[in-house]
């Protein structure tokens, strides 16, 4: 029984410290919540006018954040927390925006209420924390990079477009950056990264293999894939990871495709498939018709749903660093 119990208080205990050290959700006083102490009085009270009279012309309720340390807490996690604690915006619009910054940590983010996703983006809180916000906190100006980010919220939020919230600053950064830049713009957590690229790749990869061994529709599916390999890696390794994927998907699919063709199982299943109308590789059953080819494999896999839930923020937003 002590063998069993010992474990169980073990973790029961780092539970308990776990939930001890993480960062506590503060009580929501005001439009700015300025609890690291990093904003002037005028700017706070020039910023909660001015969020103010924007909530007032649009019922979006915009609300700043701070706090000195996360004490290791994951950003995503805390925002998002805070959002639904706090339950910013209207009930039946979900219209809400937080932004937080942590100055201990170097790190913010603009969390997005599920209604205005498709107006403030995550690519554009991206950029108004990468081109805006991050600049100023380099310097240690708190104020300015806070208004300013405001504002560019706001401006999104009444229509602004993305080339006056400084897209030019992030094209000759971007264009500084080596290697892939793409993946390193990325904003997705790394766990997400890591389970999205396993199952797109998962995918991509089988179809691939299959492609490579099948001597009936091989050709077909190498020219099919070309679109699927040019834009899912995207999402996982940015647009520079995508084109160097694709390049060796392209380059590398006819070099593997034309030696097997010399080996003499695929030789052998190439006849087969002429004399018999199906071969047997590694398990699976391909057989030719009018398509000229189709898989199998003993056993049919049923249809799957993906479903997620709803919130207040939805998770939408971006997190940067300075």
């Amino acid at each position: 029984m002590n063998r069993i119990l010992k474990p169980v208080l073990v973790v029961a205990f780092i539970t308990i410290l776990t939930i001890a050290h993480a960062a506590e959700i503060p009580f929501l006083t005001g439009r700015v919540n300025d609890n690291a102490g990093i904003l002037s009085e005028n700017t706070v009270r020039s910023l909660s006018e001015k969020l103010k009279q924007h909530e007032d012309s649009t019922t979006n309720q915009v609300v700043v954040l701070t706090v000195q340390t996360l004490n290791g807490e994951n950003i995503e996690d805390f925002s998002n927390a805070v959002f639904n604690s706090w339950k910013l915006g209207k009930a039946d619009k979900n219209n809400g925006i937080l932004m937080v910054i942590v100055p201990d940590e170097r790190k913010m983010r603009i969390e997005v209420g599920y209604g205005l996703e498709p107006v403030l983006t995550d690519l554009m809180a991206s950029r108004i924390i990468r081109n805006i916000m991050s600049p100023r906190f380099k310097e240690n100006d708190y104020d300015s990079g806070v208004m300013a980010g405001a504002d560019a919220v706001i401006s999104v939020l009444n229509g602004g477009e993305l080339s006056e919230i400084g897209d030019t600053e992030e094209t000759s950064e971007s264009s500084t950056d080596s290697g892939f830049s793409g993946f390193d713009d990325n904003d997705m957590p790394l766990i997400t990264r890591i389970l999205i690229g396993a199952f797109i790749f998962g995918i991509l990869g089988l179809f691939t293999f299959m492609g490579v061994i099948s001597p009936g529709v091989g050709w077909f599916m190498y020219l099919f894939l070309i679109p699927f390999w040019a834009m899912f890696p995207m999402i996982v390794v940015g647009t520079q990871g995508a084109l160097i994927l694709l390049i060796i998907y392209m380059v590398g699919y006819p070099v593997a495709k034309l030696t097997l063709v010399k080996t003499s199982w695929y030789q052998k299943a190439q006849h087969d498939l002429k004399t018999k109308g199906k071969a047997s590789i590694g398990g699976f059953t391909l057989s030719s018709g009018d398509s000229g080819g189709s898989w199998s494999s003993g056993s049919s896999s049923s249809g799957s749903s993906f479903s997620g839930g709803g919130g207040s923020s939805g998770g939408g937003g971006s997190s940067g660093s300075w």
